[in-house]
């Protein structure tokens, strides 16, 4: 594992750690969330993105400003809240529930839209000796897929396309 692989499997026991002591649920997204359900890390990551209910956001706030942890002003802060620590960056995107119990964005220009069935409800992933909350590799690889559709000026990057892959390996095993 490369030292900055080191710092960010680091920084997923704290978040989780942190959650334990708060009460509250995370779910890793993105590259961290497809490694801990492959089991083994397939790519260099730029950071670590997780899901978190927007209700619980007030107590992340508070808990990473008592860490030293440095909020960074990338999105609206009711859809995510970016931090950086040392040289790692981590995102929490927000999500609710609508009127029928689904699980929607929180906040900012997308709030309301419905993210895909199901995508909490798969179990922890593994990886060198630590399990994680993740969301569903079905949903990581709509989200995938989606992504150009959903925010057309973001077209697919050539890693998208291969973790999709990896991804339809996984749940081919």
């Amino acid at each position: 594992m490369s030292s900055d692989a080191d710092k960010q499997l680091a920084l997923i026991v704290e978040v989780q750690d942190l959650a334990r002591e708060l009460g509250i649920e995370v779910w890793l997204r993105g590259g961290w969330a497809m490694d801990f359900y492959l089991g083994r890390i397939t790519r260099e990551h730029v950071d670590v993105d997780w899901f978190a209910w927007a209700e619980d956001a007030p107590a992340l706030t508070v808990a990473f400003a008592a860490r030293g942890f440095v909020r960074l002003a990338r999105a609206p802060a009711e859809q995510q809240l970016d931090y950086t620590t040392g040289d790692v960056e981590l995102g929490f995107a927000f999500l609710a529930r609508d009127p029928e119990g689904r699980v929607i964005v929180a906040g900012g220009p997308w709030a309301g839209a419905r993210w895909p069935d199901g995508m909490l409800d798969t179990p922890p992933g593994k990886l060198a000796g630590v399990s994680c909350p993740i969301i569903s590799p079905e949903a990581q690889i709509e989200i995938k897929l989606m992504t150009p559709v959903w925010r057309p000026h973001r077209p697919r990057r050539a890693k998208d396309a291969e973790d999709i892959e990896r991804l339809r390996e996984g749940l081919a095993r």
